[in-house]
């Protein structure tokens, strides 16, 4: 069958959509790193100004999540969040656009390597638990200089993008595996062997991934995948996350383990545990978390949008 006109065009302004990121990531990878934050926290300030639906999911997320915070203050955290997103942006040139090692030289300070070192010191692996806060793709190249590390990752909505994804992702050795059944045989292996398992346990679980739980008080389902492997494996679950430190002044490591429950065979148990982990991290840097992702039942369930006072 033979494609349509309009099909090769669209997989044309795709193709140079890529083209042209890789162009911006070489470009920005020269600029200094205050310099692309300045630059992101414009663009975040522009978002909020127009109401970008990333304003919107923002603005009903930190609504609902944060009612014992007064209504100037929620505001002013949602600004925040969308300058920090910004940032989460532009900062992905000097994090894919530059050679690890000179990336790894932005990191001021690490905060409880000994948690991650006592985990691969078992033998048994270590699931690394990276919630969407602060600069995750820099934590990879991070760990990856501590032990072997096999990450798994979703294919983008715009597949053309995901040589891209996977080339930025597998430098320092990392190995990205998309997120299908033959990857979760891999991650087992990789655990068997003693190596580092990176996943992101914060994205809406599909049908049949995840169970109910509650995140910040309100409901969501959760991956049941993390626990699962730590359950079947044993590995060591350490909690981790980079914050980005202010006026681009680079960014600080932080591990923490993870509650003992995290890997119960109780998987009711389990997510509610891993939830609550993930939420004592982001409450250590809110403005950093993705709050404009739709992760939240109320989202889905046909209540009415969250709306501030």
């Amino acid at each position: 069958m033979l494609a349509s006109p309009g099909g090769g065009r669209h997989h044309r302004r795709m193709r140079l959509a890529v083209t042209a990121t890789r162009l911006l990531i070489r470009l920005g990878a020269w600029l200094p790193l205050r310099a692309l934050h300045a630059l992101g926290g414009g663009i975040g300030w522009l978002a909020g100004a127009v109401s970008t639906r990333e304003h919107r999911v923002a603005h009903g997320n930190v609504a609902r999540c944060f009612p014992e915070l007064g209504r100037d203050a929620r505001r002013a955290l949602v600004r925040e969040t969308l300058r920090e997103a910004g940032r989460g942006l532009t900062e992905l040139a000097a994090i894919w656009g530059r050679r690890p090692a000179s990336t790894l030289r932005l990191i001021r300070s690490v905060e409880g390597v000994e948690h991650l070192d006592a985990g691969l010191a078992r033998g048994r692996g270590v699931i690394v638990a990276a919630p969407h806060l602060g600069c995750w793709e820099l934590l990879n190249l991070w760990l990856a200089t501590r032990a072997p590390l096999s990450i798994l990752y979703r294919a983008p909505v715009r597949e053309v993008f995901e040589p891209l994804l996977v080339e930025a992702r597998t430098r320092n050795g990392v190995e990205a595996l998309r997120a299908e059944p033959a990857a979760v045989r891999k991650l087992v292996r990789r655990l068997a062997e003693g190596r580092m398992v990176g996943i992101l346990p914060d994205q809406r679980a599909r049908h049949g991934e995840g169970l109910p739980s509650t995140f910040f008080g309100q409901p969501t389902r959760t991956m049941t995948l993390l626990s699962r492997l730590a359950a079947r494996t044993g590995a060591a679950v350490v909690i981790a996350w980079a914050e980005r430190l202010p006026r681009g002044g680079g960014y600080a490591i932080h591990l923490a383990p993870a509650s003992p429950e995290v890997a119960s065979e109780d998987l009711d148990a389990a997510v509610h545990a891993l939830d609550r982990d993930l939420e004592a991290a982001v409450r250590r840097a809110p403005a950093q978390y993705q709050w404009t992702y739709k992760r939240f039942g109320f989202w889905t369930s046909g209540m009415p949008a969250p709306v501030d006072d």
